[in-house]
């Protein structure tokens, strides 16, 4: 037995040491992959002290300045801000006044419309406008004539109440 030991011991022993170089490779690959991301993390946080960009540069100098600085700055951007809050509100100002307007010039063309429908309704006559007969003018200026032109002397009432003459002034 101990002869098919030793030869099943013998079969087994070229895997394992197979194996045992393979999870070698295999770890030491995981090592150097775990090291190159470290180094390329390390790198990429010192990246930014390299590459200056502007908006960095802009900050830097906001944060250089002065605290008079900071507050006119915070002056202008609240300035800014109401500005652009007055504009607005002149937008919706104007535009409202153009819609009043439109509904003006919506009623102006409805009323020009209507007052040409008159007047292509109406006929167009050749004479003056109507006036009294001629026999009825005379016959109320002959009334007057003999009535006579009375001018009534004193206060006249016109409103249908009692008028109270005014006192003569006498002479004494």
């Amino acid at each position: 037995m101990l002869m098919i030991d030793d030869a099943v011991a013998s079969d087994f022993q070229p895997l394992l040491r197979g194996r045992s170089r393979r999870i070698v490779r295999v770890l030491v690959l995981l090592l150097v992959l775990v090291g190159s991301s470290a180094a390329g993390a390390w790198f990429w946080a010192d990246l930014g002290e390299f590459v200056v960009t502007p908006e960095t540069h802009q900050v830097a100098s906001i944060m250089r300045s002065s605290l008079d600085d900071k507050a006119s700055l915070s002056e202008i951007k609240w300035a800014q801000l109401k500005a652009s809050d007055e504009i607005a509100e002149l937008n919706r100002r104007i535009d409202a006044a153009r819609n009043d307007l439109k509904g003006i010039l919506d009623q102006i063309s409805v009323l020009t419309a209507q007052i040409e429908s008159l007047r292509n309704s109406m006929p167009v006559a050749s004479t003056p406008s109507i006036s009294a007969p001629p026999s009825a003018q005379a016959a109320s200026s002959r009334a007057k004539k003999r009535l006579g032109q009375s001018t009534p002397q004193g206060p006249v009432s016109v409103g249908g109440a009692p008028v109270i003459a005014a006192p003569t002034a006498s002479a004494p």
